[in-house]
């Protein structure tokens, strides 16, 4: 395929780009790039890539476009694209919206672990997409991980600030662990390489095998020591319903940033 990335040079779009360059699913020939900063002499160690003078002719150059852009310079790009699979990656532009550049549309939404090939990306196609069509999503979003096909736009906004907060929720929690633990008078070495085993060490614990992780806490508690008293006063002060409070708060946000009222 000729893929286009609009917003190339951005977190996800280079992404995107070194993903897809790595694995074979596009050469670099065609590959066609647009960004605000202009061309680059090399590309994800590519110097054959296409670079487009603007949004039109990489449509023009394109059977793919990718929208790896901010929400709020959507609206700039005026972008025109019949004929196209269109696959946005922002957040809160919905398909109704994105129906106006006349392509077939996808919304998808990659998380930041998509750098090192880990992003989790649910998607959402538009009833003409095609099975053809389908096969190149799951190809490109295959590219910087794994992927699952939605059926919803609900859903869409829910996902946005729940898999598309990346490592946000435990890089909070290890903010939390580590102010607790200097102010108990822990070497800054002692704090953050104890913070990192909870953190990150039980992250591996997990992988593989998140839906046993109701299991694995009762596990905990049934030995009724140092961890089951942790775990029984943080769900009595409200962790699980603060949980529940950020990711309702973050769908909101989502479902705000694609009303009319937000685009003006």
């Amino acid at each position: 395929m000729r893929l286009g990335i609009i917003g190339a040079t951005g977190w996800l779009g280079s992404a995107l780009g070194r993903g897809v360059l790595g694995t074979g699913h596009v050469a670099a020939r065609d590959l066609v790039l647009l960004n605000r900063s202009g061309p680059r002499p090399d590309y994800q160690g590519h110097r054959d890539v296409t670079w487009a003078t603007d949004a039109a002719d990489l449509v023009e150059r394109s059977d793919v476009v990718v929208l790896s852009v901010r929400p709020e310079d959507y609206s700039s790009l005026h972008l025109n694209a019949p004929g196209r699979l269109v696959v946005s990656f922002m957040a809160g532009v919905t398909m109704a919206t994105l129906a106006r550049t006349g392509g077939r549309i996808v919304r998808a939404l990659p998380n930041g672990a998509a750098e090192h090939g880990g992003s989790y990306t649910p998607w959402l196609a538009a009833p003409e997409v095609t099975d053809a069509d389908r096969e190149a999503v799951r190809a490109l979003l295959g590219a910087i991980g794994t992927e699952d096909e939605i059926p919803d736009e609900g859903q869409i906004d829910y996902l946005t600030g729940l898999s598309g907060s990346g490592a946000a929720y435990p890089a909070l929690m290890a903010v939390a662990m580590l102010a607790d633990a200097r102010g108990r008078g822990l070497s800054e070495q002692v704090a953050l390489r104890a913070v990192e085993a909870v953190i990150c060490g039980g992250a591996d614990m997990l992988r593989g095998r998140i839906g046993s992780a109701s299991a694995l806490v009762e596990a905990y508690r049934s030995y009724r020591g140092t961890t089951a008293a942790g775990l029984d006063a943080a769900e009595a002060t409200g962790f699980m319903k603060a949980i529940g409070e950020a990711l309702e708060a973050a769908a909101l946000k989502a479902h705000r940033m694609g009303s009319p009222a937000a685009s003006q």
